[in-house]
């Protein structure tokens, strides 16, 4: 058994390996005792216990605890290790992982939204309030689990890795089930979700709507209540309490709301499970009553997502996430599954709560890019006027910076752009920064001799489309691989025109792209999937410019097509 999880106390990554003894459990009848036996060997052998517990395991600190019949995973394992090991940031791989991308749900949309409907109906008679209704993703693929979970899982606060010989977990959650460091307990359940948006406007808009989400902070506020109900069982008097409610995170692909409930204790970690397990957050309101629809609408066990992964260390210190955003992997067949899902209350609609677990899915078809990508403007300087549209470039690497966490001090930049501006003693230059996540920049820069009247660009239609889903396509950065898959092969063209799988026309390689079709100058709009380019904008603003979907069939018609950017302006492009 090999466990890695990052630590939340010191965001250090800690390693578990060549464990003492594995301790499980597969009846239900052997779960407290078999806890009660690691508590005791962590206690009097000094020792780590590392592991997990399954969703199906809920009967085993609880009987009225309705779950399926588990399968496969034991309800609950640990190994006991002599000690954790502090682990380098795990690194991605550049080459392919050869697991696949194509994962499928286990339940149609129109039976998950009749499913929503049922809850809704037992809502309405009053025997429930709020119900965590999930499926499952499944793929026959996943031959490296180690880099699925770089690729999904790398960022991720409570992240957790384990693999035996038979089977691999990767968890990416971002949920704290709970901290304890002495006698001070702590819990940060998440409801309420929102898809972060691609670019830096759709996303600030998407913040805004579910800070201002009455559903949603109702939903949170309720099951922050379950919680401090649930940890007053283990408590001393009078110490529960809820310290924030409903504070909004960014995370790679969804906003989510979380709140904050603490107490003092002196219970042992088992009678905390106990008192806390299955979490609230992800059975619903309340609990008992919720698992019992749970276990009659969901198709299969739910297995390690929505149990728990962490640790118990000497000293009364342990952490445990909440197992969402996680996959189990059978290590010899390559088979996988990964559970998405969400709470359901009254006035849910079936057709946006499917919309977003497929937003919670959307992790699995990308990889996370390197922690050392960098963002990145590309400027016209002219001996004349100075830098060409400095203000749009400025205002797009902050927004930028704002969405991916980068420091960003615009104040330096300008004070650095002027310091090489004095440098420059040519009519025309290119200048290109590059800032990382710390702010710290670097400009370089290269003389151009611009011509006045340049030959049509040959340009050709890329031989795949891009997907809309890769964030990197709405932001300028040192990330490019969508635009070099692109002109692999290409040896005829001097540019690709990119498109999207609906068949519309995006951008090319290195420019914003314009049809004139009747007389009217058209571009797409960000929504397609492409760069929000600085010239394009000034161009949009003064009504040079007017934004529309572009079909490739479309081309053909073209009175003139023209590619746009701020070091080469607008210049013309045929298609060959």
């Amino acid at each position: 058994m090999r466990i890695v999880l990052r630590d939340l106390a010191t965001c250090r990554w800690l390693e578990f390996s060549e464990p003492v003894a594995v301790l499980a459990a597969r009846e239900h009848a052997d779960v407290m005792e078999t806890l009660r036996n690691i508590e005791s060997r962590v206690d009097e052998d000094n020792l780590w216990a590392a592991g997990f517990i399954a969703y199906e395991a809920a009967a085993g600190f609880d009987q009225a605890c309705v779950t399926q019949e588990s399968t496969g995973l034991p309800l609950l394992s640990f190994g006991l290790f002599r000690r954790a090991e502090e682990l380098p940031e795990p690194e991605l791989s550049t080459e392919p992982s050869g697991n696949s991308a194509d994962w499928q749900l286990d339940t149609a949309q129109h039976t998950y939204m009749r499913n929503v409907e049922r809850i809704r109906e037992q809502i309405a008679l009053g025997n429930t309030y709020q119900v965590n209704y999930t499926m499952r993703g499944q793929t026959r693929a996943i031959h490296n689990p180690w880099q699925l979970f770089l690729d999904i899982a790398r960022d991720a606060p409570l992240a957790a890795y384990l693999e035996t010989d038979e089977y691999a977990i990767v968890s990416a959650s971002p949920e704290l089930f709970f901290r304890l460091d002495g006698s001070a307990l702590t819990s940060r359940p998440m409801k309420g979700t929102a898809v972060r948006g691609l670019d830096a406007s759709d996303d600030a808009r998407r913040h805004r709507d579910l800070l201002n989400s009455v559903k949603d902070r109702a939903e949170n506020v309720m099951i922050a209540d379950m919680l401090r109900n649930d940890m007053g069982r283990v408590a001393d008097p009078g110490t529960v309490v809820a310290e924030s409610l409903f504070d909004i995170e960014k995370y790679s692909t969804v906003w989510q709301a979380t709140s904050t409930v603490s107490a003092a204790t002196g219970k042992p970690v088992s009678e905390i499970l106990a008192a806390l397990f299955p979490c609230a957050s992800i059975t619903g309101a309340p609990k008992i009553a919720s698992m019992e629809l749970i276990a009659k609408l969901e198709r299969s066990p739910r297995g390690i997502y929505t149990g728990t992964i962490g640790y118990i260390a000497p000293g009364r210190k342990a952490q445990f996430n909440v197992a969402i955003r996680t996959a189990h992997v059978d290590r010899r067949s390559g088979d996988a599954e990964y559970g998405v899902g969400g709470g359901i209350v009254w006035d849910s609609r079936p057709a946006l709560e499917y919309a977003e677990c497929l937003a919670k899915g959307r992790i699995l078809r990308q990889r996370q890019a390197p922690a050392d990508f960098q963002l990145l403007e590309t400027m016209l300087w002219t001996r004349e006027s100075g830098y060409f549209l400095l203000d749009g470039h400025l205002s797009r690497l902050s927004a930028s910076a704002e969405y991916f966490d980068f420091d960003f001090d615009k104040e330096h930049i300008i004070e650095e752009l002027q310091k090489l501006a004095m440098t420059l003693h040519n009519e025309h230059h290119r200048v290109r920064l590059l800032m990382d996540k710390t702010g710290e920049t670097i400009l370089t820069e290269t003389a151009l001799c611009l011509p006045t009247q340049s030959a049509a660009f040959r340009v050709c239609l890329a031989k795949r489309h891009v997907d809309t889903d890769n964030v990197f396509l709405y932001h300028k950065t040192t990330q490019r691989a969508a635009y070099e898959n692109a002109l692999e092969g290409v040896d005829d063209c001097d540019d690709v025109l990119l498109w999207n799988r609906e068949g519309y026309l995006t951008e090319s390689t290195v420019a914003n792209v314009a049809v004139r079709l009747h007389e009217r100058l058209y571009t797409p709009p960000i929504r397609c999937g492409l760069l929000p380019g600085v010239l394009r904008a000034s161009l949009l603003e003064s009504g040079e410019l007017h934004e529309r979907p572009i079909r490739l069939s479309e081309l053909a018609d073209a009175q003139e097509i023209i590619l746009l950017n701020s070091v080469r302006k607008q210049y013309p492009a045929r298609l060959v």
